[in-house]
């Protein structure tokens, strides 16, 4: 049996954060198990409130549960707090975990903050390091490198300087940069993914990619064939996206 692991906020809607997650694993049959980093109040028309969980209790649930079960992937969420991205480093380390996918969640789909002060520069100095593959969005990567991404080339640019912090792959989801919805990938040598951008807004996106990716890393695929399984996989829960009420589309992992 292959295992994932989820280190994420919780979202009641569960179009995102860890209940998103673990659809997808058993999507593609996996075993799924969770950490929670955050509790949030939100519906599909945005977050209202955020309650974190305190850095002890993060530490205590991940000691806990792997000190029993060890997971052939996982992959981080909304994190919150630098105390948080200091518990996960731990983890990482103290249980030689492999197969990290980061999705550095710093604001929510409907622009509230989900990384309180000094976590941006603990991902980017001793975070990311340790991961397999991160998937920042286009403002993620912007406020990861401090470069401004208006075209492919700038793109490129920001992969470049992500990948030099330390992982051996990157991925800059740009499904806001054109008409289309553009992805780079980058762990060497680029590879574009150029696809139909469906209208309409979306909640989960970048949760429902980077639980996909981590799934398949766990199944022995390697980061581009992952990226490809979890690109049409998103294409399809895009597409049959469900619409419980009044705001957002969640996607449809079914």
């Amino acid at each position: 049996m292959r295992i994932c692991l989820t280190i994420a906020g919780s979202d009641p809607t569960g179009g995102a954060g860890l209940q998103a997650d673990l659809r997808v694993f058993q999507y593609f049959g996996l075993h799924g198990l969770s950490a929670v980093t955050a509790i949030t109040c939100q519906n599909t028309t945005g977050v209202e409130e955020i309650f974190p969980v305190e850095a002890k209790a993060l530490e205590s649930q991940l000691r806990v549960l792997l000190e029993d079960i060890r997971p052939d992937s996982l992959k981080t969420g909304m994190l919150y707090s630098k105390e948080n991205l200091e518990v996960i480093q731990w983890a990482v380390q103290r249980y030689s975990l492999s197969n990290l996918v980061i999705d550095p969640v710093t604001v929510s789909s409907t622009g509230v903050s989900l990384l309180e002060e000094g976590g941006l520069d603990f991902l980017r100095e001793r975070l990311i390091s340790l991961a397999k593959i991160v998937t920042p969005n286009i403002y993620e990567a912007s406020l990861l490198t401090g470069i401004r991404i208006d075209k492919i080339e700038e793109m490129k640019q920001a992969c470049k300087e992500i990948k030099k912090m330390g992982p051996e792959a990157v991925i800059i989801t740009g499904g806001h940069l054109e008409e289309r919805a553009v992805d780079l990938f980058y762990d060497g040598e680029f590879e574009l993914f150029d696809s139909e951008k469906f209208p309409g807004e979306f909640h989960g996106t970048g949760c429902i990619f980077s639980a996909a990716i981590t799934a398949n890393l766990a199944l022995g695929k390697n980061t581009l064939e992952a990226v490809r399984i979890a690109k049409e996989f998103l294409k399809k829960a895009i597409k049959n996206a469900l619409y419980p009420g009044r705001g957002m589309g969640i996607l449809n992992t079914k």
